[in-house]
């Protein structure tokens, strides 16, 4: 399928993808956003269309038959027609190798599945702007090469020549643009007194100061800029001094107004956040699913205490309704059923708190109280299962820094999944929860079982949406702990040890930690069985 869906001939995006309902929900994103859209569904055909239409933007996914994404690529950025085009991956895999493969190839940018709209049309916006500017510039260099005067009459940033003072001794039409006033009356004014409202105040501490006293370059973005009119702007500026036979004349000062790419930015953090709204949103959705799976078991959890505190009133009734009652033997028995309500009130507790939506985010946890609150919280699928869990976490583990409702859901969906393999396979043995320290900023949990195993084909999709290996499973639940653990700065995956069974593990970063400490690259003891 090859096809050109519009003729707004401003800015052109290819869009390439092997899943027709993918391609259609990119072309609905776009489609009155104003770009003229091109449309491939494999390798070939979107090399092709690249060469003839050079886009200034292609949307490419990764995971394609015949010819991957990567090579596109590669073939892309080796023709002199395409290599300027801003290449953004399109893939469900969110691991760091995948990133880093695709920007080491020329990759500009990295989109992951599923695609939300306001993502796509803020990362399309951007690198087609930068795209265009870049391939005008070019243009426009080639036509002028040779004439200073024109080429500095014809670049889109705001250009000034000043002298050692910081008058203004050259202004190009683009600075005059910048500033809403004519190059005329802009030409021996003062920069300092002219752009900065607290040049008086603070003259030694203003942009370009420096470059002009001392010949010292400078590059600042998001200094606040006056025009002429008292209005004012975001701007970013380079300012490199002016030698003549290394004795300091000045600067030169590069300029641009950067409202439009602050706006894009905020745009691009607005669309982040709404994705991380949508990621709590599917982990809750998530919580209450499981919830509905184990409401059965929990009403039978509750139901004893309740049953048992029934009883012990009515014996402690009829020991008050006696001539001469033990006071004793009716003590101890309001003691039972003291003990009795507390149970059932910790019951409640821990299914309330994990059935909330958090909002504080992540904090200081200690993993060994986490596991043990989440191995209570497992009891009823143990005897749904007729198996157990043995837990081992070292006292000296240090606290981490997460999430705990998020966490905990993983841990639990990982001790239930292992639970129901160690049944499938008739085995007995106990599910094991571990934790150690990887290095020393890295903690690491998992869950072990004695189970039916894992496929073959697991390495590739076993963490996938909608892949499941349960005759009965939607194929959300270890997706959504891949999302949740990266959300925490984690790496999730799994192990085949020696013997029957399978081992999943994910990792925290410990409080006070900096960088990535979890990544795969920073622990690479983090694949040992």
């Amino acid at each position: 399928m090859t096809e050109v869906v519009s003729e707004n001939s401003e800015v052109t995006v290819l869009l390439v993808d092997d899943n027709p309902q993918n391609l259609k929900v990119l072309y609905e994103t776009l489609k009155d956003k104003g770009y003229r859209l091109l449309i491939a569904n494999e390798g070939e055909k979107a090399l092709d269309l690249a060469h003839r239409h050079q886009p200034e933007v292609i949307l490419l996914d990764i995971m394609m038959p015949e010819m991957d994404g990567y090579e596109v690529c590669q073939r892309l950025k080796a023709d002199a027609a395409t290599a300027d085009c801003a290449v953004v991956f399109l893939s469900a895999l969110d691991d760091l190798q995948a990133k880093v493969k695709g920007f080491a190839l020329g990759g500009a940018d990295y989109i992951s599945k599923p695609f939300q709209s306001q993502e796509v049309i803020a990362r399309v916006k951007t690198h087609a702007r930068v795209i265009r500017l870049e391939r005008e510039l070019q243009a426009r260099n080639r036509e002028l090469q040779g004439d200073q005067t024109r080429i500095l009459n014809s670049i889109s940033e705001g250009i000034y020549g000043l002298d050692e003072h910081g008058v203004i001794e050259f202004a190009n039409p683009a600075a005059a643009l910048v500033m809403r006033s004519p190059v005329e009356e802009l030409i021996g004014r003062n920069f300092f007194e002219t752009h900065f409202a607290t040049c008086q105040d603070n003259r030694d501490g203003l942009p370009v100061q420096g470059t002009c006293r001392q010949g010292v370059a400078e590059n600042q973005r998001n200094i606040r800029m006056r025009r002429l009119d008292g209005t004012g702007f975001p701007a970013e500026y380079r300012s490199t001094p002016k030698l003549d036979e290394g004795e300091l004349h000045g600067a030169v000062v590069v300029f641009r107004d950067i409202t439009a790419e602050l706006e894009n930015e905020a745009a691009l953090e607005e669309a982040r956040e709404l994705v991380q709204e949508q990621r709590d949103q599917l982990a809750h959705a998530s919580r209450l699913t499981t919830m509905g799976e184990m409401a059965a078991g929990f009403a039978h959890e509750v139901n004893q205490p309740l049953t048992a505190i029934t009883n012990y009133a009515r014996v402690s009734k009829r020991m008050m309704g006696k001539e001469s009652p033990d006071l004793g033997l009716l003590a101890e028995t309001l003691d039972k059923i003291e003990a009795q309500s507390h149970r059932a009130s910790e019951i409640i507790r821990r299914i309330r708190r994990f059935m909330k939506k958090p909002a504080t985010g992540k904090e200081i946890i200690s993993v060994p109280t986490l596991l043990e609150d989440t191995r209570q919280f497992a009891e009823v699928d143990m005897r749904n299962n007729e198996g157990g869990i043995d837990l081992s976490v070292p006292d000296s583990l240090p606290e981490v820094m997460a999430d705990p409702i998020q966490v905990q859901q993983v841990a639990l969906n990982l001790i239930r999944n292992a639970l129901e393999a160690t049944r499938s396979a008739n085995a007995s043995t106990p599910v094991e929860v571990s934790a150690e320290v990887l290095g020393t900023s890295c903690v690491r949990i998992q869950v072990r079982d004695h189970g039916v195993g894992l496929p073959d084909d697991a390495e590739d999709k076993l963490f996938l949406p909608f892949y499941t290996t349960k005759d009965e499973g939607m194929g959300i639940g270890l997706a959504t702990c891949r999302s949740l653990i990266q959300a925490q700065g984690g790496d999730i995956g799994f192990e085949r040890p020696d013997g029957a069974g399978a081992c999943f593990y994910f990792t925290l970063p410990v409080a006070g930690a900096t960088g990535a400490p979890c990544s795969p690259d920073a622990n690479p003891d983090a694949e040992h069985a």
